[in-house]
């Protein structure tokens, strides 16, 4: 009675726990098809799962039949051996075994199988086998993937049966008990040139196989040598087209000798015959490997130019293609010392989005005025342009994302988790170029609920989606959301988006297995009108739909225009390391030799909605993705008018862009051998660290109009001078246009870090500075913003003043303004520009009283002190004191 009650127990534990762990990837697969049904695109998921069932029945059917025939082919060898028949398990071993492997198998080709089906051309050959690029991004590695697999299939069934013919044969000679043989000894003993014939008498057919598959193997390895990195150049080289090619192709038809030296081995029982293929091949390696390493060091480094001139060519040619820098064009700038005020003047839309403020301080300054609540956060700052009130503005933008990690522990209860703090709520925005006497930014929409003094609106500032949204949620339950907080109390909402799954009884027996969380399926709170949303954090969402693009690093917030909701843009990348001669580079951690920035992802932060948008319709690798997802991807036509204006040329692309550029921008092959044109990006002290410069977006006029661009400034390698300034489009019709400023080589055009040092040099500028680093308080340095002006170059870097208390801002103070040789430093933008262009003196009268004005007057209210303040007075007043001098 003990045993039975408790091997009852037993089963009482072990039929829950057995369930749970067969029906969990049922969920999964039943729970994800719920999700991707409820965002319109369950086509999407079905792809998936049809075509890996479509690969695994015929990969079933092949594997289990090849196994059930070859193991009863095995069973006439061992049966005598035996008192039982093992006959029976032949089938069902077969069977189970065949569809571990093809569902093994179908699981990882299924999209490079999709691929191949639907491939586009790429109209372009390579130069040595004249192949279209195409076969080598969906043929070749679908081929290669195939061999291998029928390699290591093979490769363990002759394993198995080798293992097989040793334990079973009734040829194997057992020693004496007494002799107490080891496993080891057991084997040398019997591992003979008999056991290897009568072995190879069994396995003939298959052996001959493998000789086969490695023959196509290694013929598969000659278009590999257009990835090589032997010698100077990336991609084939001398060497490798006149030896290893050749050895390839040699090791290809002793390969194919070798299969038919098996089959006379077999029945001659030669041995020999059989080992002169291992042993040619691995001879010629040999050969082959000392011949490379002669030829390179012989014949091809002492005229390695002349050698290699033409594979140096191809490499310049195809990177430049596959990073899509054949289409940067060069302009000449015509750079003259003639800029003036009026000239100024006649650039008011260049000169009103200077940016006098930088993101990084201005994130830490967002998080402490306009948090509002310890639980809101600003992820990150992003920089876009609206019309604002008629005027096209540079401006930094920002939303207020829910951080649940930031509420009190008592308050993280599942209540509040999962259906009461829900949702981020609004955005603060900022222009550029201006900020407050107190140098904190001036705030174009800030609070909540949010307000502003300009004409734009928000409708929608709640955010259900976003940066930080990690957690599912469940909406219209029985328990109201918190919505924002309103003084001493908080308002709250009901969700009224189309977003979640409805949470009927068996729904909610689903999720809450694959959440985890008895709660979710006992809770009183959940009703019949309750959903739960999932995937909401933006990246997780847009990897979960398409995996197979590679996502920008920073999704940016856009206010439309239209309907006053907020939007998340996330730029996408096809990507590829199957660019034949292309350079391999690093893009957010990955190796690629091509890259297209050919989607943008609109998604809705209220409801989820999410839009691909194909936006770059001359890749073929996102063209063929498109022939695989009918149902996915949108044409450009299709982008929503109101967002268009706010498309932007993603800096990770542009930064990689001008990586690659910094050499590959030399067409000739011989000045690209010697190295003599090679750039630096140029670098700045930022924030009292000198760093390589970042691109930025900058507004000035291209083509008679004030234009909202990207640029990084590049200086000779080794050398602080500028002699180039890339620069990418973003407004229409020019989004995604790329030039190069090309600088004059007869002057000495300031870089960064020039003017870096001739600020640290300068005798009014460095010792302010050295005030200011006094008692409790350090200067910080902006970005050096490099503005285009009428055929000139104008300098603006901010200067940024914080305390050295815990809680303290980074304030904006002042701005210095560069041109030629002239330094000024100012309180405002306009107030440089008019003394650095002598529309006035440099005597304390007319608007630079104005400034010593300020000054006293910052005083005067410094008297209200407190005592923390008395540093601060001082710092004042001897800069009154300098300024009178």
């Amino acid at each position: 009675m003990k045993n039975i009650k408790k091997h009852l127990i037993k089963l009482i534990i072990a039929i829950p726990l057995l369930l749970f762990i067969l029906i969990t990837p049922g969920v999964n697969i039943i729970t994800d098809y719920l999700w991707f049904d409820s965002i319109d695109l369950s086509s999407v998921f079905m792809v998936r799962i049809l075509t890996k069932l479509f690969i695994f029945i015929p990969l079933w059917i092949f594997f289990g039949g090849f196994l059930l025939l070859y193991l009863r082919h095995l069973n006439k060898s061992y049966t005598h051996l035996f008192n039982f028949n093992y006959k029976k398990l032949i089938t069902p071993i077969s069977i189970a075994l065949g569809a571990l492997i093809a569902f093994t198998v179908s699981g990882g080709i299924w999209l490079d199988y999709l691929k191949l089906v639907n491939l586009e051309s790429f109209d372009q050959v390579d130069p040595i086998f004249g192949m279209d690029i195409s076969f080598y991004f969906f043929v070749l590695p679908f081929v290669k993937e195939i061999i291998q697999i029928l390699i290591t299939f093979l490769g363990f069934v002759l394993i198995g049966t080798t293992f097989i013919e040793l334990i079973f044969s009734d040829q194997i000679k057992i020693a004496d008990e007494s002799l107490r043989e080891t496993p080891s000894e057991f084997v040398s003993r019997n591992l003979n040139k008999t056991f290897f014939i009568r072995l190879l008498s069994k396995t003939k057919y298959l052996v001959m196989l493998l000789f086969l598959l490695i023959g196509a193997h290694f013929f598969l390895k000659t278009y590999d040598l257009l990835y090589s990195d032997r010698g100077i150049t990336f991609g084939a080289g001398y060497t490798d087209i006149n030896v290893t090619l050749w050895a390839y192709r040699t090791y290809t038809l002793v390969a194919v000798l070798a299969a038919i030296a098996t089959f006379f081995a077999s029945k001659k029982k030669k041995f020999l015959y059989f080992a002169s293929g291992p042993i040619a091949i691995i001879a010629l390696t040999i050969i082959f490997s000392l011949t490379a390493s002669f030829v390179q060091k012989l014949v091809v480094e002492p005229d390695e130019i002349s050698k290699e001139r033409e594979y140096l060519v191809n490499n310049i040619e195809f990177t430049q293609k596959a990073y899509n820098l054949n289409k940067v064009d060069l302009v000449e700038y015509p750079y003259e010392e003639t800029l003036n005020y009026d000239k100024i003047q006649r650039n008011t839309e260049t000169i009103s989005n200077i940016r006098i403020n930088d993101e990084r301080p201005l994130n830490q300054t967002f998080n402490q005025i306009q948090s509002i609540r310890l639980y809101y956060d600003f992820y990150d700052i992003d920089i876009d342009r609206y019309y604002i009130d008629g005027e096209y503005t540079q401006v930094f933008i920002s939303a207020r994302e829910l951080d649940q990690y930031k509420l009190d522990n008592k308050a993280m209860t599942w209540i509040n988790q999962f259906l009461k703090y829900t949702h981020g709520y609004g955005i603060v925005m900022s222009p550029v170029n201006r900020v407050t006497n107190e140098g904190q930014p001036e705030l174009l929409f800030k609070n909540i609920p949010p307000i502003t003094t300009t004409d734009l609106v928000l409708n929608r500032p709640e955010i259900y989606f976003g940066e930080q949204t990690e957690k599912y949620i469940i909406v219209n339950t029985d328990e109201k959301e918190f919505d924002y907080p309103s003084g001493s109390d908080n308002v709250e909402t009901m969700y009224s988006g189309d977003a979640g799954i409805r949470l009927g009884t068996m729904n909610k027996l689903l999720f809450s297995i694959k959440e985890r969380s008895m709660k979710l399926l006992v809770s009183n709170n959940i009703n019949s009108e309750s959903k739960i949303i999932i995937n909401r954090k933006i990246l997780n969402r847009v990897n979960e739909i398409a995996p197979f693009l590679e996502y920008d690093t920073n999704p940016y917030i856009v206010l439309s225009g239209k309907d006053g909701k907020l939007y998340w843009i996330i730029d996408a990348y096809t990507t590829s390391k199957a660019y034949p001669y292309s350079q391999t580079f690093k893009f957010n951690g990955k190796a690629l030799s091509y890259i297209r920035n050919s989607v943008k992802v609109v998604i809705d932060a209220y409801d989820g909605t999410t839009k691909f948008y194909i936006y770059d319709e001359d890749d073929p690798l996102i063209a063929t993705y498109s022939n695989i997802y009918k149902d996915l991807f949108e044409p450009r036509s299709e982008f929503p008018d109101e967002l268009v204006p706010h498309t932007r040329y993603p800096q990770d692309y542009f930064d990689l862009q001008s990586r690659v550029f910094m050499k590959y921008h030399v067409n000739n092959p011989v000045v690209f051998y010697n190295g003599e044109d090679v750039w630096d990006i140029a670098t700045e002290k930022y924030m009292g660290d000198v760093q390589t410069i970042q691109s930025n977006y900058v507004m000035f006029k291209i083509e008679e109009k004030a234009e909202f661009a990207l640029i990084l400034p590049y200086t000779p390698k080794g050398k602080p001078n500028m002699t180039s300034l890339l620069v990418a489009r973003n407004d229409e019709p020019n989004y995604g246009k790329v030039f190069l400023y090309r600088f004059p080589k007869d002057k000495t055009i300031q870089g960064p870090i020039m003017i870096e040092s001739r600020i640290d040099q300068d005798s009014v500028i460095s010792p302010q500075f050295t005030l200011w680093g006094q008692q409790g308080s350090s200067v910080l340095r902006g970005n050096v913003i490099v503005v285009p002006i009428e055929n000139s170059l104008l300098y603006v870097e901010p200067i940024y003043i914080i305390s050295d208390n815990k809680d303290s801002l980074p304030e904006m103070k002042r701005v210095i303004l560069v041109y030629n040789d002239t330094f000024i430093m100012e309180q405002t933008l306009e107030l440089g520009l008019k003394r650095l262009f002598g529309e006035i003196d440099d005597t304390p009268t007319g608007a630079e009283a104005g400034s010593l004005e300020e000054l006293l007057n910052d005083i005067t209210k410094k008297f209200n002190l407190t005592k923390e303040s008395l540093d601060e007075l001082e710092l004042l007043i001897k800069e009154l004191e300098e300024k009178i001098k």
